[in-house]
């Protein structure tokens, strides 16, 4: 896949990046949302929400966006994130990237978002902005 044929969109939701313990339950406020991601390592157990949902005291980034390549995508596509995120590299966006089944996100902080939007324009992939 070119990167002339790559679509994104922008999410509208502002998301959190939260650090809990490894041992930790997912919270009942993590389950919820158009976005939703959990990740549980040795380590930690981090979830990815929309930050209207978490509490106060929950250690974590807020004021995140998402940005959707527009898939499904082959699981065997090799340098799809790679398109994405070089020009964002280049650019001094930095991202956290999200993969699924169907397709891949990345997240930049809402306030290299305009930044992101022009990086991907420029190199002719098309973004549409539902912000």
């Amino acid at each position: 896949m070119s990167r002339s044929q790559l679509t994104v969109s922008i999410l509208p939701e502002h998301l959190a990046i939260c650090r809990l313990d490894a041992g930790a339950s997912v919270p009942v406020w993590a389950e919820q949302g158009t976005f939703v991601s959990v990740t549980r390592t040795r380590e930690e157990l981090t979830v990815i929400c929309p930050e209207e949902r978490i509490a106060p005291e929950v250690e974590a980034s807020r004021n995140w966006r998402a940005i959707r390549l527009q898939g499904p995508f082959d699981l065997n596509l090799v340098g799809l994130l790679v398109s994405v995120a070089a020009p964002l590299a280049q650019a001094g966006v930095s991202i956290l990237p999200i993969g699924t089944y169907d397709t891949d996100y990345v997240l930049v902080r809402q306030t290299q978002l305009e930044a992101a939007i022009r990086a991907l324009r420029f190199i002719g992939i098309e973004v549409q902005d539902g912000a």
